[in-house]
This record gives C-alpha cells, sequence and structure tokens, in this order.
C-alpha cells in the first residue's frame, strides 16, 4: 500500500479491522477495571478531558480515572504525585487506563497510532513546526510513546511527533503497535524523570 493510499483511507481501515474487535474482546477486561476503580478511587470511574485532534479541533479524550479528585482547603487540586495511586500508577504502567479511548477510535476522533492528543492551552504555545503534529489524527499510542513516552523532554517528543506525520506507513504504524506491546509490558518511560507524569508544556524549547 502507497503512502498517500495508507494516509487517505488505508489508515481509518486499520483502526476499524484491529479496533473493532478489541474493544469486543477486551470487553470484560473494561469492565473489571471499571469495577476496580470505583472501589479504589470512586467516582467517576472515566476522566474526560478536552484535548486537541486532527486540524487542531477540539474532542473530548475519556480514559479510566488513575488519580483522586480531592481538592486542598482552597479547592485547588494537589500536584499529580500527591494524587496518582499505587493503583493509578499500575493502571497507566500498563496503560490499561487507554482502554476507553478504542470507542474514540471506532468513532474517528483518534486513531491507534498517532501523536498523543495534548492539552488544548498548548496549541498557542507551539511552533509552526510543532502545531504540524494536528495534521493526523491523535493515537492511543505513537512514535514517541515508543521511544521514551514521558521520558523524554517536550523538544524531543515534539519532534517525534512531526517526524511520524511525515513518515507515516502501514509498516511504521505496524511497527509502533508491536512495540506498544513491549512497553506497556516493562512500563518504561511512563514518567518524566522527578515527575509523577508529565511537566507543563510551557512553549520553551528548552534542550539539556
Amino acid at each position: 500500500m502507497t503512502r498517500g493510499l495508507y494516509r487517505r483511507g488505508g489508515k481509518r481501515c486499520l483502526d476499524l479491522v484491529l479496533a473493532v474487535p478489541a474493544a469486543l474482546v477486551l470487553l470484560p477486561a473494561c469492565l473489571i477495571v471499571a469495577l476496580l476503580v470505583r472501589i479504589s478511587l470512586g467516582s467517576p470511574v472515566l476522566f474526560r478531558q478536552k484535548r486537541s485532534g486532527l486540524n487542531s479541533k477540539t474532542f473530548e479524550m475519556i480514559k479510566f480515572r488513575s488519580m483522586r479528585e480531592a481538592r486542598d482547603s482552597s479547592g485547588a487540586l494537589p500536584p499529580d504525585r500527591d494524587r496518582l495511586t499505587s493503583f493509578g500508577k499500575l493502571l497507566r504502567r500498563t496503560s490499561l487506563d487507554e482502554l476507553p479511548s478504542l470507542l474514540s477510535v471506532i468513532e474517528g476522533r483518534m486513531s491507534l497510532v498517532g501523536p498523543r492528543p495534548l492539552l488544548v492551552r498548548y496549541l498557542e504555545r507551539y511552533t509552526e513546526r510543532q502545531g504540524r503534529r494536528h495534521e493526523v489524527r491523535p493515537g492511543i499510542t505513537g512514535w514517541a510513546q515508543v521511544n521514551g513516552r514521558n521520558a523524554v523532554d517536550w523538544h524531543e517528543k515534539l519532534e517525534m511527533d512531526v517526524w511520524y506525520v511525515d513518515n507515516l506507513t502501514l509498516c511504521l504504524d505496524l511497527r509502533i503497535l508491536f512495540r506498544t506491546l513491549v512497553v506497556a509490558v516493562t512500563g518504561r518511560g511512563v514518567s518524566a524523570q522527578g515527575e509523577a507524569t508529565m511537566p507543563e508544556f510551557t512553549g520553551r524549547e528548552d534542550r539539556p
């Protein structure tokens, strides 16, 4: 399959061919995880947040919740490291928190593979080059996720997103999906160094 043909329709076909059966097969696992989240963290079971998708359009991303919702005396949420529980860390390490995103793939808001959907407020902070990450649908997994995940800095991660956009092929997507299974088993790169997840993207191209 040529690169152009895959971009125009083949990638969407692959999403449906893989995501629909996966959603059916993993339905029992989703129900079990939902029950465990309800017992461990309470309600709501799902985490919903507006993220930037294809062509920078906003959509609602859904995941299983992995953090406490308790707020401090001022009504503010504590830092991620104080909200992320051991159970939540397990969900993130194994990527089980991402299972509900299969529905977003089936509906066409996301793809199995692509740049991870980031916060809407980051849109104005990207350089023109970094903004090209929105030329494709955001993914449950992506090139950056199998090459360091949250353990690489923002500049490197966004560069990998743009590289993916420029080199998108069927073979690359299949390679990423295979490597995602390895990452899910090993849990490598779940958190940035010194962080519970990933620090705020400020727009500055800080390099080590």
